[in-house]
């Protein structure tokens, strides 16, 4: 990452790097404390940092600034925790922020992967196609529909506005495969018109 100029967030588990654990334990680390309100209830956020903390053993290690964000709900019971290790400077102002950069990762990847899974790309399908290229081409194309159609999300009102008729993701994949079965449309956009107000295709001259 650094070598392409790059930055990094990435997390830091005390199992995989104990030379870290071992440097912090019984520290006096600087911290940080935010109260977040979430839904109806106000949470405790908690940081931790500390800087130039070699990476693993030996005198070639990188040196890197690790960081910890711990929850607590009102109960004061620990709901997350979790730990990270970045090359950008980490102080107080500005350890919450790399702690929810840290966290969208996750978030990322797991709600994408959920959408791919359960919501019509039936990507675990697709995984069990081929042992050489064919699974790999297939996840590939999968991955080309749903950027395509993250773009349509984000730019296409028209687009949006069927896919909110059909009210799920999956629903509007069905609504496509079927109306394409028995109607033929001009364009892209008769189809939409159609999918988005119920407003039937023109009549072929």
């Amino acid at each position: 990452m650094l070598a392409e100029s790059g930055h990094f967030v990435f997390v830091c588990k005390p199992a995989s790097h104990p030379l870290i654990q071992e440097y912090i334990n019984g520290l006096e680390l600087p911290g940080h404390t935010l109260q977040v309100k979430r839904g109806g209830q106000r949470v405790t956020h908690r940081f931790r940092w500390m800087s130039q903390v070699p990476l693993r053993d030996g005198k070639d290690a990188l040196p890197v600034n690790w960081f910890e964000i711990e929850i607590r709900n009102a109960a004061g019971e620990v709901t997350y925790r979790n730990s990270f290790i970045t090359d950008l400077p980490v102080g107080r102002d500005n350890v919450a922020e790399l702690a929810a950069c840290g966290r969208a990762r996750w978030k990322i990847e797991n709600e994408t992967f959920n959408v791919l899974k359960t919501s019509g790309y039936h990507l675990e399908h697709s995984f069990g196609h081929g042992k050489q290229n064919l699974a790999a081409l297939l996840v590939s194309l999968n991955l080309l529909a749903f950027a395509f159609h993250t773009v349509c999300d984000k730019a296409e009102e028209l687009w949006r506005r069927a896919r909110s008729k059909a009210g799920s993701r999956a629903q509007f994949f069905g609504n496509l495969a079927a109306i394409t079965t028995f109607l033929i449309f001009p364009s892209w956009e008769d189809l939409l018109q159609t999918l988005a107000f119920v407003k039937p295709p023109p009549r072929p001259p």
